[in-house]
Parts: C-alpha cells; structure tokens; sequence
C-alpha cells in the first residue's frame, strides 16, 4: 500500500487546472473555469472545475469529484495507480508500507517483468523499422497488408529477427535476470539451459495494461501458418493473466467512453486496421471465449457491446459464448457478422471506413433474438429440439435479474414468445422457475440476511419502489446543506479573538441535530479533523476516504452559477464580488436554519396540546411561549442583518 505521508504529499502538491487541463481544453470564466465535459457529448460547455475547492462538476451528465477521482474515471485507473501517476507527475517519490516477504518477491518480480517486456518492446520495434531483415520481411508485408507508418508506431508493433538467439543475446548482454526471462515467454530454455528466442521470425504485438505498460505480445507468422501456429502469446504470469486482457483496450479507452460502445473482434490485425480506418472504439478477445473479468472490463467504459465476427459458422460459434455472462454483468449486447468470409480487417480495407460503419450500423442483431433465430433453425421441426430451446431461452432471460433490467426483461420475454409460437405467461413462468432454482442454489452458500438481498434482486422491482420519495429534496434538506456548506468554505476563518467560524457554529447548534443521516456524518466527521487540527475544508474532505461523504462535499460545494467579476467594474466602489460576506452568510445561515428547526418544534408542540391533558396543558403551554420568544428572535436577527 501507498503510505499515508505519500499520500498527503500528492495531494498538497495536486493542481487541479493543470491535471484535468492535460484532458479538456479549459477556459476561465469568474473564478473557475469551463470546458466541454469528456464524459458524454456536449456542444455548449457545462463541465465546471474550481481550482480554489480543488473539484470538478458537469450540470450535464452529473460527473463530479476530486483531481484522484477525474483520473479513475477519465483513465480507468484505480486508486493506487491514480496516486502514482500524480507522484510521477509531480515528482514526489513513493513510499509503500510494509509488504510481506512473499508480496515483496512479488513486486520485484511484476517489476522485472515490466522493464524486460519494456527492453523486449524497443528491440522488436528497433528490428522492425531499422533493420535490413525487418524491413525486408516484416515491415514490407505489413505494408502490403496496408498498415500505415503511424498506425505501426501507435501499437508499437515490431519484428522478432528469424535468428535463433538475437533477442536472447540482447537480453543478458544488457544484464537481465537469466532466470526470470522464460517467465516473459520472450525465450524458451532448450536443452537444459540453452536459452533460445521464442517469436523467432515473428511480427510482434505488445498487448498493455490500462496504464500503456507492456505486460505481455502477440506473435503472429507472417503469411500463412503451415504447421506452426499462427499466433503464440505470452504465457501466464504475474503481470500477464489472459482472463484479464482485451487487445487495444489501452488505446481505445477515451473513444469507447465518448461512443458509449466498445466494438469487440477476434484479431489483433482487426482492432488496428479499424483504428487506422478512424473507428478507435474496439478491442480484440484474441480469439478466446469471452471472460467475466473481460466483460467487466468493457462494463468500466460502457454498457453497449457490439461483437463483430466473422460470418462462418464458427464465427456465429464464438460469438454465442459469454452470452450469458455478459447479461450477468448487465451489458446490452448486439451482433455484426461480416459476410463473404470476410473478417473485420479484410472487410475495413475492401470497403472503406464510411462503408463499414454504415454496415454495422444496418447489421447490428439483438444477442438474445439472434441466439433463438440460430436454435430454432437448427432444431427445425424436430419437437424434443425445440422443447430444449424453449429451456435454455428461459435460462438466458433469467440472468437478466437486475431490478433496473426488469423491464428489458419482460420486453425479451414477449418478443421470444412470439418467436417460439408460445403462450407468453407460460415462458414467464418458466424465467421465473430458473430464477428460484438459482436462488435456491445460492441461499445454500449465503447467509439468511445475503439470500434476501440475492432475492431482491433477482425478483425484479423491490416493493417499497415508491419509498424513493422520502428522498426527495427539501426545506430541510436545503438548511442541512447550507450549513455544511458556510463550514466547508469559512469554518477555519476567525470569528473572534478565541473562536473560529467553525466553533461559533458548533457552539449554536449544539442542540440541534440534522434529520438527514448523511448530512449528520459529515457534520460530525468535520468536527471529529477540527477536533484533531486537520484542517477540515471543502478541499481537504475531497478526499476523504468514504466516497458517500466525497460526493457529498462536492453536492454541497458546486454551484453552477457564479457573480460576473464585471459587476465590481459596473458599479465602482461597491465592491460587490470581491466582497468578504462570510460572517453574514455564517449568521444568516445558521439563523435560518435553527429558524426552520423552531418551528417544526412548535408546530410538533400544537400537535401535543390538542392531545394534552389539564395537567400537560400548562407545560406545553410554557414550551410553546418559549419557543415564540426564540422564533421573534430569530426573526427579529433575520430581518436586521445588514451586508457590510
């Protein structure tokens, strides 16, 4: 783990103007500056960054967050490689706490890996363009097969020398751990200990993390393979799991977020013959069935998978698998086949970029009908068949068990019902057995309290839906997050010579509570740093480690409208914007809501008397005359402040 001194450092050091600056192109407007969102498409800019709060906020799509959060989001990257990407940009050495000596071992070992594949990846790319060998034979077939200069450089793709141990040499002439590179799968050991080149006379691939280091290659023969294979790739290894990878999702990651969907093909020849024909939104399996983890990979950037095969029969074969697990994973899937016994690469190059797109925009088959399409046809008119396709249709549509995909479900479930010529009530019954024989299968693993929420969601709309109005916004809600609000952005300020803002208004809502439990925890989480001398600001508790109250401080902190800077030119002397209102905004904020707090009471106090007996009256009627006496008050203060 990244160290908490490490961490601070970075986030000291951070500029939010200049990291998200890097992304979108930003101009100052007021205080803070606008910029199109890259989240979603927009044409007039409501992408807003505040580099005093140190936040960022779309009013378009609702993105927000702080610099670490822009970075995952924008990207993908986790938390701990966020923090290191900062700390390479800003130059701050990074402090790890103590591993354990296997988890040590294992770093060093991921480490070594990365800088030989990094080495490997400069000599196959040096052997390819500057080489008499790699530009006579590799370099000039790539050209035939109409791979341009700089789509070569973008991927990184190179040449392995036909040469028994060219790379071999290079290796350990420049000191590498003998021992570590069969790990690579860069060399095999032969004879004992004879290590010899593995992609001999091979193009190469560099397949890279989310990240852009590379963790692994593709090796693929030039013309046809004969007895050889025609791809030979890097076997498992600590930074290598095959399970995890999708070819080109490095380099497609900002266009599948901006499509809002990921083109998947089986090649690694597919993914770059499309990018150099402009469509940059695809990836390749690398010819394995689709994986959970690839799947969710996918899900990091979109929710839309448009799966582009081959159109033979073993094309529709491996488009099929995973279909399942991509309807777990809550992915609306649709198919392109590509005719002629063409493929994605050949296809591109034969009809041009705009031909393609138009092609597979008119060509996309929902999964789920087309799966039943290709069972039906081949079940014919045999009865036992199409029984089996009935079952395992309704074992498809049961994993679509999400409450947010109920109605999805329920579309699917009429739409293959008419396909199959049966009773629609019947094949949702059906959904539903599957549904239960999983819960059953499940509650057997679970806990009772796991097994309920599993029920719930596997059932489709949870009952107490309508209970989501008990969240709506409100006079309440509004006076809770002002207060949050003044606290963030003044409650280090000096109220007095022995009271900051921050103690002031804890001093005058001691009795009082917040009826909203979220604003009640970062209430209390601001006092728990005050009390500690942590400085507790609208910039600091971005980064808390609870994203509930991130997300929060960023609800509370962004406005989209701010005072133009002209009004101080129009009206000289008034010193309108650039005026300090923080003690008033202070004063008139906790006013108005201890104000609000006054007069549920008094109104829950009338609701008390009308129930009152002759001995209760009396005291009720002593509480209430106080509280008028508060309520005058506080009215009388409202009315008498006056902006200084």
């Amino acid at each position: 783990m990244i160290s908490r001194h490490t961490t601070e450092q970075i986030q000291n050091r951070i500029d939010i103007i200049d990291v998200v600056g890097e992304f979108v192109k930003l101009k100052k407007r007021g205080s803070n500056y606008i910029g199109n969102c890259p989240f979603h498409n927009e044409k007039t800019p409501s992408f807003t960054v505040s580099p005093a709060k140190g936040l960022f906020k779309c009013f378009g799509c609702g993105k927000s967050g702080n610099t670490i959060g822009f970075l995952m989001e924008h990207e993908k990257l986790s938390y701990p490689e966020a923090l290191k990407w900062l700390a390479n940009r800003y130059n701050i050495e990074v402090e790890e706490t103590e591993a354990s000596p296997e988890q040590k071992l294992l770093n060093q070992t991921a480490d070594s890996l990365y800088i030989i594949n990094n080495f490997a990846k400069q000599f196959f790319a040096d052997s390819l363009l500057n080489t008499e060998e790699g530009k006579t034979i590799a370099l000039s077939y790539l050209q035939e097969r109409g791979f341009r200069q700089e789509i070569i450089e973008k991927f990184q793709i190179g040449y392995n020398p036909a040469a028994r141990d060219t790379l071999t040499k290079a290796l350990l002439a420049n000191q590498f751990n003998k021992e570590l590179l069969p790990r690579t799968g860069l060399v095999s050991l032969r004879n004992g200990d004879e290590l010899v080149d593995n992609y001999r006379g091979r193009i190469i691939f560099p397949i890279h993390n989310n990240t852009g280091k590379v963790i692994g290659f593709g090796a693929r023969v030039i013309g046809k393979a004969d007895r050889a294979p025609k791809y030979i790739n890097t076997p498992e290894n600590e930074i290598y799991v095959k399970s995890r990878i999708l070819y080109g999702a490095y380099q497609a990651r900002v266009a599948i977020d901006k499509a809002d969907e990921c083109l998947l093909v089986e090649g690694y020849t597919d993914v770059v013959s499309l990018h150099q024909a402009g469509i940059e939104n695809v990836v390749a399996s690398g010819g394995t069935s689709l994986t959970t983890d690839q799947l969710r990979l996918i899900k990091k950037y979109t929710n839309n998978l448009t799966i582009i095969y081959d159109g033979d029969s073993a094309g529709v074969k491996a488009a099929l698998r995973g279909l399942d697990m991509a309807l777990e994973e809550g992915l609306n899937v649709k198919l392109v086949l590509i005719p002629d016994n063409e493929d994605p690469d050949s296809y591109v190059n034969k009809v041009g970029a705009k031909a393609f797109n138009e092609f597979v925009a008119a060509s996309k088959k929902d999964f789920i009908i087309f799966q039943l399409e290709v069972m039906l046809q081949e079940a014919g008119s045999d009865v036992n068949r199409r029984s089996t396709v009935v079952n395992q249709v309704a074992e498809t549509l049961s994993r679509i068990n999400k409450a947010e995909d109920f109605t999805k479900q329920q579309d699917y479930i009429r739409r293959c019902a008419e396909l199959l010529r049966i009773d629609e009530l019947g094949l949702t019954n059906l959904v539903n057995k599957y549904k239960r024989d999983k819960i059953t299968k499940e509650e057997k693993k679970l806990s009772a309290q796991e097994a309920d929420m599993l029920r719930d969601e596997v059932q489709g709309q949870p009952e107490d839906v309508l209970d989501n109005n008990l969240t709506l916004f409100n006079q309440d809600e509004a006076h809770e997050r002002n207060i949050l609000r003044v606290l963030l952005e003044y409650g280090l300020r000096e109220w007095d010579e022995q009271r900051t803002m921050a103690m002031y208004i804890f001093e005058e809502l001691e009795q009082f509570h917040f009826d909203n439990p979220e604003n009640e925890k970062l209430f209390e989480e601001y006092k728990n740093w005050y009390a500690k001398g942590l400085e507790p600001s609208t910039k600091s508790m971005l980064y808390h480690e609870d994203p509930a109250i991130q997300n929060l401080v960023v609800a509370i902190s962004v406005n989209p409208h701010e005072l133009s800077q002209k009004w101080d030119e129009v009206m000289e002397g008034m010193n309108i914007v650039n005026r300090d209102t923080s003690r008033q905004d202070v004063i008139m904020s906790v006013n108005y809501y201890k104000l609000r707090k006054v007069k549920k009471m008094i109104e829950e106090n009338q609701r008390d008397i009308e129930k009152a007996s002759i001995e209760e009256f009396k005291l009720l009627h002593d509480v209430h005359k106080h509280l008028k006496e508060v309520e005058k008050e506080l009215t009388h203060q409202l009315g008498t402040v006056i902006l200084k």
